[in-house]
């Protein structure tokens, strides 16, 4: 079932939130609800023992809410990985901008792109504003200097405390 990562109440069909597996298959064995934090959808309109499912857009754990908008770093990295010349790695860095929170993309392109930096950087925040729904300053950095992990990619730096 999809319930809301805050309330764990569950949610309509169609509504994004939280996928949670519960197990029915033993008899005389607790229920157990095991919460994914992956944030997916049920397709409406799909019979109620062969339900479909969208896929994982993101982590619950991942969100970002920025000035009352749902973002997603796996939404940043898709539009990153559309621009021809922008290289795979990147960081979100949230800081406060006066009253408002603000979003900044440290991206590098690509070698061959340096030249463009200043066009790439452009693309990506055009794209960000028009498919996220949030402004967001791009920030290019030389290839090579945005922070990279042996393990999981820390991909978010919250600086708005």
């Amino acid at each position: 079932e999809i319930i809301n990562p805050d309330t764990g109440e569950p949610v309509a069909d169609g509504e994004m939130g939280e996928l949670v597996f519960t197990t029915l298959t033993k008899e005389g064995m607790p229920i157990i609800r095991y919460r994914t934090r992956d944030l997916t959808r049920l397709l409406p309109g799909t019979a109620r023992s062969m339900r479909r499912m969208e896929k994982v857009t993101g982590r619950s754990d991942d969100m970002i809410i920025l000035r009352g908008v749902n973002v997603f770093p796996t939404q940043i990295e898709e539009q990153i990985m559309r621009i021809d010349g922008l290289s795979p790695h990147f960081q979100i860095e949230l800081v406060k901008n006066g009253a408002l929170d603000a979003m900044r993309v440290h991206v590098e392109p690509e070698p061959s792109h340096i030249e463009h930096q200043a066009a790439l950087a452009t693309q990506l925040e055009s794209l960000i504003k028009d498919v996220v729904g949030v402004t967001a300053h791009v920030i290019t950095n030389d290839p090579g200097n945005v922070a990279r992990s042996e393990g999981k990619a820390k991909r978010v730096v919250d600086n708005r405390k």
